[in-house]
């Protein structure tokens, strides 16, 4: 399973790990950059709508997701995920069944949009989108979870998110940075960048390096947590989660009022051995403290058994949201739109 990423992917100043590395993130930044040349991609009947990153690891693109899927519904149209169903077993494409299918099967991702939405894995996107075609009514928008650099799927609108806390990190493509491909390979390919974070000097900083690349409109987007997460101020916590950037959510449950005694980050996509979800649930109960985590992780543990099975059961999830407001919200809305109109 994937690990943590490096630090200083996203630190100031220089770093000897990226200037060795960077002749292979030259060479892996040639290969993605002539990939999204390719012009050879199936044209769906039905609109695609993308949500993707510039950046491996986490930016929101999950509950960006699933805010432009209610944007979809507010149009009179049936969104349908497609997402490649990362860290699952099966190729696909097939539609997930949450009670019948579980993270080791299709991903964690794509277990939570099935519960908003149908949702389809397949490592194809074109085949991926074909099963759509066929499964879903007339009405239906395809709303692509990531795969803004696979150009196998044709895509009526791209929306790229940004962290405004990491930003794009030092510019190097990976393993030498956090880009998929040379910026200047991908940026022309979105048609609005959101934003996501506080608004901040960081933000702000991210805003102005973006100003000068893309006349694409650049929208900003808050991650907040949902209304009953105010029952876990003052809780006493042992918080862990398997994600890329585990110190937001860390950081957001300290927001909360919540009291982290212990924390433990793993890294994206993580599976739980028996052996740490035991050591987890005992640490929770020595220390006098709930157990939380994010939804991702809670859908990992799905149809786990013995130890796992007892993280899951008394594991306390804070659930987030992005939210887009005002100016930014109706831009959105409107190109949303335009890409889904036929």
């Amino acid at each position: 399973m994937p690990g943590r990423e490096p630090r200083w992917w996203y630190g100031a100043g220089w770093h000897w790990q990226a200037t060795l590395l960077s002749p292979l993130g030259h060479i892996i930044g040639s290969i993605a950059a002539a990939r999204l040349r390719k012009t050879n991609s199936y044209t769906s009947r039905l609109p695609v709508v993308c949500i993707g990153n510039f950046t491996v690891g986490g930016s929101g693109k999950t509950p960006l997701a699933l805010l432009v899927a209610r944007l979809v519904a507010d149009e009179g149209r049936v969104p349908w995920f497609l997402s490649r169903g990362y860290g699952g077993r099966l190729p696909g494409p097939i539609q997930v069944e949450p009670g019948v299918h579980g993270s080791a099967d299709v991903g964690d991702e794509p277990l939570l949009l099935a519960r908003s939405a149908p949702t389809v894995i397949s490592r194809d996107r074109a085949k991926g989108a074909q099963f759509i075609e066929t499964a879903a009514p007339s009405n239906a928008v395809i709303i692509m979870d990531d795969g803004l650099q696979n150009p196998s799927l044709a895509k009526d609108f791209v929306i790229a998110v940004v962290s405004g806390d990491r930003g794009l990190g030092n510019g190097h493509v990976i393993p030498a940075g956090p880009l998929r491909a040379p910026l200047a390979s991908q940026i022309g390919l979105a048609d609005v960048i959101v934003i996501t974070g506080q608004t901040n000097a960081a933000h702000g900083a991210v805003r102005e390096t973006l100003q000068k690349l893309t006349q694409a409109p650049l929208l900003s987007a808050t991650t907040r947590a949902s209304e009953d997460a105010s029952s876990l101020r003052g809780r006493r916590l042992v918080a862990y989660a398997g994600i890329a950037n585990p110190q937001r959510f860390f950081a957001m449950l300290e927001s909360l009022g919540a009291i982290i005694v212990e924390r433990r980050a793993f890294g994206d996509h993580y599976a739980f051995s028996d052996s740490e979800a035991r050591e987890l649930v005992d640490t929770a109960r020595r220390m006098s403290a709930d157990l939380v985590t994010t939804e991702k992780d809670l859908a990992r543990l799905s149809g786990a058994s013995g130890a796992s099975a007892e993280l899951r059961d008394r594991s306390r999830v804070l659930k987030i949201e992005t939210v887009i407001e005002n100016v930014d919200l109706a831009i959105l809305r409107q190109k949303i739109r335009e890409a889904i109109r036929t």
